[in-house]
Parts: structure tokens; C-alpha cells; sequence
């Protein structure tokens, strides 16, 4: 049987590479990353100690590096299950939980037809190239130099111009053999019973084709020379290979790039050729209208957390808006939004090319959670002076919680925005003045536009804690915390080896015994202490073991050290970590927040920094805490 490449295409999408080769193979939680979609394990189809079978489901590929087998999921199952293609496709849809399709003359002839068609927007693509690059693309060219498109990019993108002509196209195509019916199909000429001889669709516009998911050209965009034009950009209308809400712009390349990096999202053409030009071509854009719920599930499929990044103006504000709103009931775990809003008045291509790379890449960085958005959209500009308007939002953000459609993210929102505006209010309430929102992130906060980026402000039995303190020359207590917990305890490297590998530490030795201890990880000797320390004291770092331990011990860190139950260890340990992560977010945050408010000193920029440093001394007063229950607790004198 002959199955529609779109239903192997679709039943592909649904089901992971990981999903089928993970019924067969277990994964190795040490190399492998699930959160990028990246899995390795022992190669089922020859005998190994050592895993060197990759599977990227990403790319939707599996390859062992080691007997050199690869493909995809039907071909996992035909080589290693011995089943007949026909069962294979039967199997994975089954997990995709799609009807196989009853064999259909008229829907295996549309196949055959769709392959044409798909060989006709290729010399479509030519010509237009051609085109661009002839005495008639002249004009096209100097606007694509002057947008600071270079020529490798232009031909990357495979970037074309249309003549201003009714026909030039029609007649290429003709001489090729296409026929009236093809070229009607594919949407490049326009034909109707009310039009006695159809004509080119695209005309003296700079083209940009559009791939699937496959890197196959199924449509065209095309961007008008001429002001005169009707309308600035036209795209091909929808046909059999083309459907506009289910496409993203650039979508086979950026699924490649965005291994390593977040898939991010963007307004226009331009703004992902300019990006990509500037090195960032994990970049899609949907084409020309709003974002639909097929391309979130692109997006999706691609990443957990897409940044979206919109135009920072009215304009681009609404786009946010209405993507939050469209994405709202389909949020899961793992299974979110960012958003980047741009400088007023700038877009991303103006963006890299007047700042660089640098800023766009800061830009993403500092990109916020759907959440942030929601109470933005919700409080920004509004004032609460009454009980009514005050109900009014608690009755607005429950509704919105409400609209989640996963029970735990829908409880998770309802606790965040109610504490969030009790917050608010209690600001209200003490400051003895009417609130008025504003600000990207959350709690509003009294002040002025323009005040002084100043310092956080630390209490005096704060400033005294160890976990606060920092001396020229001292391991910061948390780190050492954290450190001397892996030694001790090292079952915790291999439960949590994903984030010791990523660990950030200020203390330099403190960052080498974290490397030494991956290293240990490599030969093995990670789940027997004493062999580790012995590994840990043969390369030198005795001595800094030694400091770090009697640092924990003094300040009665005592889940850290070697007595402590593993379920006490593990739960110190786990703290610790969060700690950490959340203060070097935070620091981040509050640097951005700084330069934002020192370039443009608004009110909405100084809130920010306002909630950010009330953030920062929640987070320390918390680790006074912690220090203050080592410190006081008689389990502390262990030591």
C-alpha cells in the first residue's frame, strides 16, 4: 500500500523519533538532554558497553556512531522489528493516534499530482532567481543592498524578482511543458471564469519562496517595488500544497538551528534573513497574519518555550496580546511562551544591523514569561483606587487562569497572579496612595520616573549572614554548600548531572573541583565516595575540599556533610541549587533593568527595577533563614 506523504509527514510531526526508538533502548540520562530533544543509549543493532546510538528529534533521525545504521521511525521498525513497511506506519500511527487512511485511487493520484506541482514551484524559484540576477532585476537588487542583504544571503534564501509583466512567467513555464492547470494550481497565475486569459500573479516584486518542513518550495511572498502597488506584500494564495495558518517562514531551516538555541519568532521575511545574516537562523516568522494555533504547534514541536518577539509598537503590543490569548488554554509543562518586545519604533532588522548581533541576542535573553505579559496587558496604565476597580482585576486574572485547560499550570497561574496582586494591593494599602500598574513583571512599587538606579538595600542582620557575606578571597558559602553536598553525597551528580554540567560558579577553585568531579563521572568512580575523594585528593583538590567542608561545617550546613541522611542531603542540595539559579537570574535581570532605566528613565522601567530588588531581598532573607536554621538547630552539632 501507498501511503500520502502527508500522512507520513503528519503521523512524523505527532510522534517523536525518542517516542518509538525508546520502546526498544534505554536512554542514558547522563549524555542524553531530553529538554533539547537529544537522546543516546546503547545501540540496539550491535552489542556495546558504551552508548553511541543518537537520536535527535529534532531532525526526527537516529544514528549510531558506532555500526553506522541510521534513519527514521518507520525504518527503526522495519530493520530491528523485522516488520513490512505497511506495519511500521500502522505502528507509529497507532502512537499518534491517527486513522491509518483506506487506499483511496483519487487521494493516491493528488499524491502523484502534489509531486508535480512541487517540481513547478522549483522552476518557478529558478526563474525568479534568474531574474534577480539579470539587467531586469537591477532595481530589486539595489533594494535588497540597501536593506543590507548581501548576495550569499540572497542566494541562501534563494531570494528572485518577478518582471512587471502579465506574462513572463506563464510563458517560461509553458515553454517547460507546464500546462495551463499546473500553473493555476499553484497559485502562480491568476485565472477565474470572469478572467477570458490568466496572468502572472507576482509582478515586479522581490521574491522569497517558502519551504515546508521538508525544505521543498510550496508558495511564494512577494514584496512590491512600486508604491503604487495595492498592497506591499502578496503571498500565494492556498492550494494543494500551500495552507497559510499551517506554514512558518523559514521553518526547515530554523528546526535544524534550533538545537541549541530557542526557536524564536518574528514579524516579516526580512526580519528572519537580516537575523540569519547576523548568525541567528533559529528565526521563523508566520506569513503576514496572526500567529494560528497550527503554528504555535510548529513552534511547539520545535521547543518548549519559543521566544516571540514582536515590534515594539502599538502594533506589536496587540500581536503579543493576541498570541498570549491564542496560547493561554494550550500552556502545559513545558509547554509555554516568552516574549521579547522590541525598542519602540524598531524592528529586529534595524536592530542588528544599527546594534549587532549582541543586542538581539540580549534582547531574547531578557524575554518574559507569558505571565509577566498577561499582568502587563491587565495593569499597565490603569489606576486601583477603589475596592471595585481592585475586584475587578482579582475577577479578570481568575477568569484568565481559568482559561488553562492542564489542571496543575491552571492552579499554578491562579496561586501566581493572586499573589501577585495581593502584593499589589498591599503596596496600595501602605503606601497610602492610589496604585497605578505598569511595569513587564509584577508587584508594583511607589517611586518616581527617573530615580536613581541605586543599590539594593540590604538589613543589618542581613548583611551579617555567611550566605550574604562575601570577603576578597572567600568561597561563597552557598557554592561551597552545594559542592561539598556532590562529595559527600555523590549519588546526587548522576540524579542531577544536567545541572551540575551547566552549574555556574563565581569561585574559581570551587569551579574546577566541579569539573574535576564531571571528570569523575567519565571514569566511573561517581558512586563510591571514598574512591571519589581519594580520585579528588590524587588531582590536587584536597586542599580545596578540605576549606570548602570546614566552611559548611561551621556555619552548620549540616545536610552537606558525610553523616547526613541522602533524602536530607538531597533536599539541602536541591535548595541550594534553586537558590543559586534564582540569584544569577535575578542579578541578570537587575543589570538589564539598570541600563534599561539609566537609556530611558519612564516609570515602567523604574517599577521594574523596584520589583526586581524586592525579588533579590525576598531571596536573600530566605537564605538568612536557611543560615539561621543551621545555626540554631540542634541536629547543626553534628559538626
Amino acid at each position: 500500500m501507498r501511503f500520502p506523504n502527508s500522512f507520513l509527514d503528519e503521523i512524523r510531526d505527532r510522534v517523536s523519533i525518542s517516542q518509538v526508538v525508546g520502546t526498544r533502548v534505554t536512554f542514558d540520562k547522563r549524555k542524553s538532554n531530553p529538554g533539547r530533544g537529544d537522546f543516546w543509549a546503547c545501540c540496539p543493532f550491535h552489542g556495546e558497553k558504551t552508548p553511541s546510538f543518537h537520536c535527535e528529534d529534532r531532525k526526527g533521525r537516529y544514528h549510531c556512531f558506532g555500526c553506522g545504521v541510521s534513519g527514521d521511525h518507520f525504518r527503526f521498525l522495519t530493520e530491528l522489528d523485522g516488520m513490512s513497511f505497511p506495519e511500521a506506519v500502522e505502528r507509529v500511527a497507532e502512537m499518534a493516534g491517527v486513522p491509518m487512511p483506506a487506499r483511496d485511487p483519487e487521494v493516491e493520484k493528488r499524491e502523484k499530482e502534489r509531486a508535480s506541482l512541487t517540481d513547478v514551484m522549483e522552476m518557478a524559484t529558478r526563474f525568479f532567481q534568474d531574474c534577480l540576477q539579470g539587467p531586469q532585476g537591477a532595481e530589486a537588487r539595489a533594494y535588497l543592498r540597501g536593506r543590507g542583504i548581501t548576495s550569499a544571503t540572497q542566494q541562501s534564501f534563494r531570494l528572485g524578482f518577478s518582471p512587471d509583466s502579465r506574462n513572463a512567467l506563464k510563458e517560461f513555464l509553458a515553454a517547460k511543458g507546464v500546462g495551463k492547470e499546473q500553473m493555476e494550481a499553484c497559485g502562480l497565475v491568476v485565472s477565474g471564469p470572469d478572467i477570458p486569459v490568466s496572468y502572472d500573479r507576482f509582478r515586479g516584486r522581490v521574491m522569497f519562496p517558502i519551504e515546508d518542513a521538508r525544505g521543498r518550495i510550496i508558495a511564494f511572498g512577494g514584496r512590491a517595488l512600486s508604491s503604487d502597488a495595492p498592497a506591499k506584500y502578496l503571498n500565494s494564495p492556498d492550494t494543494e500544497l500551500f495552507h497559510k495558518g499551517n506554514v512558518l517562514y523559514n521553518h526547515a531551516r530554523a528546526k535544524r538551528a534550533a538545537k541549541d538555541a530557542p526557536v524564536i519568532a518574528v514579524e516579516g521575511y526580512m526580519d528572519v534573513i537580516a537575523l540569519a545574516q547576523a548568525g541567528v537562523e533559529n528565526v521563523v516568522a508566520p506569513l503576514g497574519t496572526a500567529l494560528t494555533e497550527n503554528q504555535l504547534e510548529l513552534l511547539w514541536r520545535m521547543a518548549g518555550e519559543p521566544v516571540l518577539c514582536f515590534d515594539g509598537d502599538s502594533a506589536g503590543l496587540r500581536a503579543a496580546f493576541r498570541a498570549a490569548d491564542l496560547a493561554l488554554p494550550m500552556v502545559q509543562p513545558g509547554r509555554s511562551l516568552r516574549f521579547a518586545l522590541l525598542p519602540e519604533g524598531k524592528d529586529p532588522d534595524d536592530l542588528v544591523r544599527q546594534e549587532g548581533r549582541e543586542a538581539f541576542d540580549a534582547l531574547v535573553a531578557a524575554a518574559r514569561p507569558l505571565a509577566d505579559l498577561l499582568w502587563m496587558r491587565e495593569t499597565s496604565g490603569r489606576v486601583f483606587d477603589t475596592p471595585e476597580r481592585r475586584a475587578e482585576l482579582e475577577q479578570t486574572f481568575r477568569e484568565l487562569a481559568g482559561r488553562i485547560r492542564d489542571e496543575s499550570v491552571r492552579r499554578h497561574y491562579a496561586q501566581e497572579l493572586r499573589e501577585r496582586v495581593l502584593a499589589f494591593f498591599g503596596a496600595t494599602r501602605t503606601g497610602g496612595r492610589p496604585q497605578r500598574g505598569g511595569g513587564f513583571a509584577g508587584q508594583g512599587a511607589p517611586g518616581r520616573p527617573g530615580a536613581a538606579a541605586g543599590r539594593l538595600a540590604v538589613s543589618e542582620s542581613l548583611s551579617r549572614s555567611a550566605l550574604v557575606k562575601r570577603t576578597a578571597g572567600m568561597m561563597p558559602l552557598r557554592e561551597a554548600v552545594i559542592l561539598v553536598a556532590l562529595v559527600n553525597h555523590p549519588a546526587l551528580i548522576d540524579e542531577h548531572f544536567d545541572a551540575v554540567e551547566k552549574l555556574s560558579l563565581k569561585s574559581p577553585e570551587l569551579g574546577r573541583l566541579r569539573a574535576a568531579l564531571l571528570d569523575a563521572v567519565a571514569h566511573g568512580v561517581v558512586h563510591d565516595r571514598e574512591a571519589l575523594a581519594r580520585m579528588l585528593a590524587a588531582a590536587g583538590f584536597g586542599d580545596v575540599l578540605e576549606r570548602a567542608e570546614m566552611l559548611v561545617r561551621r556555619a552548620n550546613q549540616w545536610p552537606a556533610l558525610p553523616d547526613a541522611a541522602f533524602e536530607d542531603a538531597r533536599e539541602a542540595f536541591l535548595q541550594a541549587l534553586h537558590l543559586h539559579q534564582s540569584a544569577g537570574s535575578l542579578h541578570r535581570e537587575l543589570k538589564a533593568a539598570e541600563q534599561a532605566l539609566a537609556n530611558e528613565p519612564t516609570e515602567e522601567n523604574y517599577r521594574h527595577l523596584v520589583e526586581i530588588q524586592a525579588e533579590l531581598r525576598n531571596l536573600q532573607a530566605t537564605e538568612a533563614l536557611i543560615e539561621g536554621f543551621g545555626l540554631l538547630s540542634g541536629r547543626g552539632g553534628r559538626s
